[in-house]
């Protein structure tokens, strides 16, 4: 079996959202930025999260991504195959036609119980797990930053009118008039 770069990074951003979603959604753009995922990719692989329920989306302004249910309850292995990633190292995906005649290959029981062995290990396995093992190696989750307040210590200093021709044409229109 080989784990692309969608099973690898869906596991990554859930780690990345479940670190930090107390402090409200967590917006994909933070995600990408922390983590070096595009945030394109991003998108199409949280379209899937929250098709399976993984995740729930927030709109508007202070929106983001949480988790849909608890940490503790969403395994790897729900990760993994909500991204459409497949779990499989036999050769004919699980269909028995291995061979050319459309029968077993000899090694098909060998790469099925592989199968079953992957299985079993990435659901033994939590995101929250994932997370206490973060917060373990001292990985630092930032606070949200506090709101921009809309008063200035500096005044406003409202612009000056001024009363004169804004291009060369209007001013080649103001000596026409006098």
């Amino acid at each position: 079996m080989r784990l692309t770069t969608k099973g690898r990074f869906a596991v990554t951003a859930m780690i990345d959202l479940a670190l930090r979603q107390n402090n409200g959604p967590v917006t994909l753009a933070a995600i990408s930025q922390r983590q070096q995922i595009s945030l394109s990719y991003l998108e199409q692989l949280f379209g899937k999260l929250r098709r399976h329920e993984l995740v729930e989306s927030t709109r508007g302004p202070g929106g983001g991504y949480t988790l849909g249910r608890k940490a503790g309850d969403i395994t790897v292995a729900d990760i993994i195959v909500s991204v459409d990633e497949p779990i499989d190292a036999t050769q004919c995906a699980g269909k028995e036609n291995c061979q050319g005649d459309g029968g077993r290959c000899m090694t098909h029981e060998l790469w099925a119980a592989l199968n079953q062995r992957m299985v079993e290990f990435l659901d033994s396995i939590t995101l929250q797990k994932l997370v206490d093992d973060q917060l373990a190696k001292g990985v630092q989750v930032e606070d949200k930053p506090s709101p921009k307040r809309a008063i200035s210590s500096q005044p406003v200093v409202k612009p000056i009118r001024v009363n004169a021709p804004n291009s060369v044409f209007a001013l080649g229109n103001s000596f026409a008039k006098s």
